[in-house]
Parts: C-alpha cells; sequence; structure tokens
C-alpha cells in the first residue's frame, strides 16, 4: 500500500460530499479560477500546499484529511467491521446497519403528550388570572 495518494481526486471528493460544485469552488478561489481550472485541478496528482490549504478551508476540512485520504484503506476499515458468514443478503444488511435506539419511542411520545397538558393548564390558569383582573377593574 505504498501508492501515493491523489491530492486532486481526494479534493473532488470533498468537494463532492459537501454538494459544492466546481464553479462555486472557483468562484470561491478568486477571478482567476474556473470551472475548467477546477478540473484541472482535481486530475493533479500533486497540489501545491498554499493551493491545498486554500482549498481546505473552502470545503472546511483540515488539509491533511485531504492529504492523507486514502479510498482504500477506508474500505479496508468497512470490510473487516461488517461481515456476515450468512449467504442470506438481508441478514447481511440487517446486521450491517445494526441499529438500537436506546430510548422508547412510545415513552417519549407520552413525555410530549404531558408536556403539552402541562403547557395548556398553565395556559388556562394565566386566562383566569387576566379575566380576574378585568372583574376587579370593571367593578371599580
Amino acid at each position: 500500500m505504498n501508492e501515493k495518494i491523489h491530492h486532486g481526486r481526494n479534493i473532488k471528493r470533498f468537494r463532492e460530499m459537501m454538494g459544492i460544485k466546481q464553479e462555486a469552488l472557483a468562484f470561491e478561489l478568486g477571478a482567476d479560477w474556473s470551472q475548467k481550472k477546477i478540473s484541472l485541478l482535481e486530475q493533479k496528482e500533486e497540489v501545491e500546499e498554499d493551493l491545498l490549504q486554500q482549498v481546505a478551508e473552502i470545503l472546511k476540512v483540515p488539509a491533511e484529511a485531504i492529504k492523507n485520504f486514502n479510498e482504500e484503506a477506508v474500505f479496508n476499515i468497512i470490510s473487516n467491521t461488517y461481515h456476515n458468514d450468512s449467504k442470506d443478503q438481508s441478514t447481511i444488511i440487517a446486521s450491517s446497519v445494526n441499529y438500537q435506539p436506546t430510548f422508547n419511542a412510545i415513552d417519549k411520545l407520552v413525555e410530549a403528550l404531558e408536556e403539552n397538558k402541562k403547557l395548556y393548564e398553565r395556559l388556562l390558569e394565566s386566562e383566569r388570572e387576566k379575566v380576574e383582573l378585568l372583574k376587579k377593574m370593571l367593578d371599580k
């Protein structure tokens, strides 16, 4: 795994993950940049340090992330983390999701309803106080 990390490709990956178009990145880099120039930048294996720093700031990621991102390492982590001996695809998918909520949704709903009830009671009490105050003012 001694192959060189491709800075341009990593810039493209981070840009796409952030949902930023080449035109927008070019605009942020300045007037002398264009979509075509960004496309060429993303093809470069190694990007100059100062330009890499500028791009990293615009993409709001550390420059080191762009320099060191290795897709093969990510795939290795995923493949070593999610494995299943089952031949059934649905079991593989279900085990890779591994969703275990730490709360009961019904309990949360009941809490919300109780909170609403308390709010309505306070509102009703406030309205009663207003009515009493108005009655006292009219009696004077």
